[in-house]
């Protein structure tokens, strides 16, 4: 009885609501995760950011996608490549090889180059590399 009320196109329906709801749930815990590690916006702004996608989901969610979407890129990209990092490091650490004292020092000249890292932190590096 119950296959005769439950056809084809119920299936259909069924797993397409279901997988909906299932990138919806992901989209929430992106745009989350990105408020809560977002360095550049102040507590303030992002209480009002949660307070928003709280109170009023989609459109909260689809205004935090436009407004700050290239910024959740650039966080993605900043925290992928402090996991390589970390990786490299522990690679390197556990095989007992480590970089010269030169590999590393032009590691960092690159990244501060590349702008991911500030005059400040280039010279903090830099005397750890050295000392």
């Amino acid at each position: 009885m119950f296959a005769n009320e439950f056809g084809t196109g119920q299936v259909f329906w069924s797993m397409l609501w279901f997988f909906m709801f299932f990138i919806w749930i992901w989209l929430l815990i992106t745009v989350f995760s990105d408020i809560f590690r977002s360095h550049d916006i102040g507590g303030f702004a992002k209480a009002v950011w949660v307070i928003f996608v709280i109170l009023v989901p989609y459109l909260g969610v689809f205004v935090y996608l436009i407004a700050r979407g290239h910024k959740m890129h650039e966080h993605a990209v900043e925290a992928m490549e402090a996991q390589q990092a970390a990786n490299k490091a522990y690679i390197q650490q556990a095989a007992g090889t480590t970089p010269s004292t030169a590999d590393e020092l032009s590691r960092i000249a690159d990244l501060k180059a590349r702008g991911v890292i500030d005059d400040a932190e280039f010279q903090k590096l830099k005397a750890k590399a050295i000392g």
